[in-house]
């Protein structure tokens, strides 16, 4: 099952899918009152689907062509949305990424090497936890951008290119539990020439913006996930290249990242929205792009429906940040 959110003729909405039907959840206010629900009184998000019923049916090809898709799942106060990452969980990451931060001497002794190395030795534990990853913070709400809406590159920027990922959706229930919504397709924008600098730009490089879905979906997600990352430039494909996720790929299990992004209390405060995004071993930039405004970035992948799309914008340079005094 895949679960979205559209904006029809009469308001917002939330659709469900099975194969090619798509039909409207009668009575629904959100995404996010439905897994609330969910959350709070300990039936699976399907069953609550299921108590509602379904209304009418929706063409959600068409819908995306004109513009009406929102973002899977939003936070009524944007602030209580967390846009949260960890990086080379990925087999094969660790080469993307130490060719971006190789030192004058072996690439064995960069920190991403041993990161990585770290995860392979203890990222999949019989019993957790295992090995922490690298961790990184991307903001709230705020951030967050729906599929097929811009992402901007903010002025001061060096850099705006693609992450394609695959991220879980999460709501905390009353009682403080992290409870998984579902699966979903995510672009982890990020600024790579920062990040090339020296890695304790990272913090900084990953401060952006990001967007995710169309869809959701709900239960286990494939071991070997298989997608397709491209860009399009005045409507020809300028790079496309395939990327691989899922646990079959990775160098961490999803319940080791999982644990280590909540076993900080102030991730598990209830009614919170956490789109947690679990790293790629795929960068256009790592093969020499650079994305330009206009461009648009596709992801995709069969199993999360529908394709993420998003143009790059470049926002004008706002100058010096400055503070006034009270």
């Amino acid at each position: 099952m895949l679960i979205s959110q559209v904006m029809t003729d009469d308001g917002p909405a939330v659709v469900v899918r099975d194969g090619s039907e798509a039909a409207i959840v009668a009575g629904a206010q959100s995404t996010y009152a439905l897994a609330r629900q969910a959350a709070d009184t300990g039936l699976a998000l399907a069953e609550v689907i299921a108590a509602q019923g379904l209304g009418r049916a929706v063409d959600l090809v068409a819908m995306a062509a004109q513009g009406r898709m929102l973002l899977p799942v939003t936070h009524p106060d944007p602030a209580h949305l967390h846009l949260t990452g960890t990086g080379l969980t990925h087999l094969g990451s660790a080469a993307t990424r130490d060719s971006m931060h190789v030192k004058a001497e072996a690439s064995d002794a960069t920190d991403s090497m041993k990161m990585f190395r770290m995860g392979l030795e203890a990222g999949k534990p019989a019993t957790l936890p295992g090995v922490q990853p690298e961790w990184f913070y991307k903001g709230n709400g705020h951030m967050a951008v729906a599929p097929g809406a811009p992402l901007t590159s903010p002025g001061f920027a060096l850099d705006g290119g693609e992450e394609p990922e695959v991220a879980g959706i999460y709501v905390i229930a009353a009682d403080g539990t992290p409870c998984r919504i579902g699966w979903t397709l995510a672009n982890e924008f990020s600024d790579h020439v920062t990040e090339r600098i020296n890695y304790l730009y990272l913090a900084h490089s990953k401060l952006r913006q990001a967007s995710f879905g169309p869809e959701i979906l709900i239960g286990a997600p494939p071991a070997d996930i298989r997608g397709t990352s491209r860009i399009r430039r005045d409507g020809a494909v300028i790079w496309e290249k395939p990327f691989l996720s899922g646990e079959a790929n990775m160098s961490h299990s999803y319940a080791n990242l999982e644990h280590h992004h909540f076993k900080y209390d102030v991730f598990c405060q209830p009614g919170d929205l956490h789109v947690h995004m679990f790293g790629t071993a795929t960068l256009s930039f790592a093969d020499g792009i650079r994305a330009q405004a206009g461009d648009i970035f596709e992801i995709e992948a069969a199993a999360f429906g529908l394709p993420l799309q998003n143009p790059l914008a470049q926002a004008a340079d706002a100058g010096v940040a400055r503070v006034r005094a009270l």
